[in-house]
């Protein structure tokens, strides 16, 4: 089972332009995002999957106002597991450690035991 990631989203409505697009895609990928209380912050639950998804659809839509959610998002790969980055990088083709460590922030360690495991080194 993955781990579901509870991230809080401050002023999200204020903050995006085009928000219920946003909102539409999130939902699609099967995640959670709710406001908390009558507070305008938001939250979303998602597992890193979905997290990846969302980032993706980020930077190809290229909304400058959603660029804060996907620099927020990317902080979450910081806490990724030896197996999250395992899979993550059996996803990626032709992955290269600069690759890996430009996807996920890992470290140079970290990259290069996943690539290692990868290739039978390990």
């Amino acid at each position: 089972m993955e781990k579901i990631n509870t991230i809080n989203l401050p002023s999200f409505l204020r903050r995006t332009m085009k928000a219920y697009a946003l909102k539409a895609h999130i939902r699609q990928l099967g995640c959670d995002l709710s406001r908390i209380g009558r507070s305008r912050n938001w939250q979303l639950k998602a597992n890193f999957d979905q997290l990846q998804g969302i980032i993706e659809f980020i930077e190809q839509k290229n909304e400058k106002s959603w660029l804060w959610l996907a620099k927020l998002l990317k902080k979450e790969y910081q806490h990724l597991s030896h197996e999250n980055l395992l899979v993550l990088a059996t996803r990626m083709e032709n992955v290269t450690i600069a690759a890996l460590i430009a996807q996920t922030d890992c470290t140079l360690a970290q990259a290069r035991k996943v690539l290692d495991e990868l290739e039978g080194l390990d």
